[in-house]
Formats: structure tokens, C-alpha cells, sequence
């Protein structure tokens, strides 16, 4: 699938893969292996992001994806987010939709907003939400109509 498709079709807590076509190299070659790595991952949907246009300058359409976090003790430190252009020539693959019925748990409304949690149910995600403190947040459940949509249209991975 192209970064577009992506961008169009799939929905905000499925798990999306990127690659560049590339063979990975073999481990003892860690500069190239690491380069590829950059090229050919994977990650959760977080946000889609409109074309913006302004008055000094514009950009396409674009969305964000969750790569992995770092931290220890059950601290992040790190979070590693991965942004793409609708223009990206990486070929992507959804390898995981949400499930209906599970939770996505937003930062706040609006078109901002940025999935900082998928639960499988809603009081999951209620309960997730008491230890996180994210006093803005927004529940929205997936539903079948969502993810049947797609595969009817032919669009399921």
C-alpha cells in the first residue's frame, strides 16, 4: 500500500509496517543493518494530520506512527514517534486493525488529537486512564461498521 492509502484507509490503532523494498542485511554488518532498520519497521497508528497550508509555507497530508518506547521500571523516558508524508515512496502494510469493541484512548478532541492508549474494552480503558492522568482525554470505541468498511471495499490486509 502506498503512504496515501494509509492516510485514507486505515484506522487509527491498527498496527502498520514500512519497508523500502530492501533484502536486510545479515546482523554482522550493524551500520547496514541499523540504516535498514530505519527503512523497515513497524508501529501503531496514532494520528493523521490534514495538508496545511500557511501563509510561509505548506505541507501535504501526513500521519504519525508509535515505534517504541524506552525507560525502565515501568518509566518512559523515551517515546519514539515515526512521521510520514501521504508523498513517502516506503511501500506499507496494515498488519493489525483494532478490534471492535476495544477502546482508543485520545490525548483530547479535535482534529489534534493523538491515540495514546488502545484498550479492549471501555472499562480498561477507564481503569488505564485513572493512572495516567490525562485530564482531556476522549474514549471512542471501535466499531464492526469501522473495520467491515474496509473489507468490503477490499481494503483488509
Amino acid at each position: 500500500m502506498s503512504a496515501l492509502s494509509i492516510f485514507e484507509d486505515a484506522p487509527i490503532g491498527a498496527i502498520v509496517a514500512w519497508s523500502d523494498g530492501t533484502p536486510r542485511p545479515p546482523y554482522r554488518h550493524r551500520k547496514k543493518l541499523s540504516a535498514w532498520q530505519n527503512n523497515n519497521s513497524r508501529g501503531r497508528l496514532i494520528r493523521k494530520e490534514p495538508p496545511r497550508t500557511r501563509s510561509t509555507y505548506s505541507s501535504s497530508a501526513g500521519f504519525t506512527l508509535h515505534e517504541a518506547d524506552f525507560g525502565a521500571g515501568g518509566v518512559i523516558a523515551i517515546r519514539v514517534h515515526r512521521s510520514f508524508s501521504v508523498e513517502s515512496d516506503l511501500q506499507f502494510t496494515v498488519e493489525e486493525r483494532p478490534v471492535p469493541g476495544s477502546v482508543r484512548v485520545f490525548d483530547r478532541s479535535g482534529d489534534n488529537a493523538e491515540l495514546v492508549h488502545l484498550a479492549p474494552h471501555r472499562a480498561a480503558a477507564e481503569e488505564w486512564l485513572s493512572r495516567h492522568g490525562y485530564p482531556d482525554a476522549v474514549l471512542d470505541e471501535v466499531t464492526a461498521d469501522e473495520i467491515a468498511a474496509d473489507v468490503v471495499e477490499g481494503r483488509a490486509a
